[in-house]
């Protein structure tokens, strides 16, 4: 394969690393994406158990490795401002995504323009 490609002329070899490393990026964006969802909905599932607790009930949150007593209307509205930072961080790397793909369709879209000639047929 590295034969296949070193024969390819020096643009085409910039266009295909580019959109090798826009394809890893969008892969982080990705990841990134899956790890703001699962810790929303983990807020979310945290402060709907808490509007279940009774406004006097003892509880806890964790502070590092430890659990501290707190008050139930502090922690929700950490917990509240903690999903509202999340929505936000979700928003960014939507927008994120949505430009990378972009620019991956792009890349692809002129790859196979410049590997056209070479191979007599489009790439599929």
């Amino acid at each position: 394969m590295s034969d296949e490609l070193s024969k390819l002329p020096p643009n085409v070899q910039e266009r295909l690393l580019r959109l090798q490393q826009l394809q890893q990026t969008l892969q982080s964006i990705l990841a990134q994406k899956q790890q703001v969802d699962m810790e929303k909905n983990e807020v979310e599932q945290t402060l709907v158990e808490l509007a279940k607790t009774a406004d006097d009930a003892v509880i806890y949150k964790a502070v590092g490795s430890l659990l501290v007593k707190a008050e139930k209307a502090k922690v929700a509205e950490d917990l509240t401002e903690r999903k509202s930072l999340l929505e936000t961080r979700g928003t960014v790397i939507a927008r994120q995504e949505e430009r990378i793909r972009n620019q991956v369709k792009e890349s692809q879209t002129k790859l196979q323009e410049d590997l056209s000639p070479v191979s007599g047929q489009p790439l599929s």
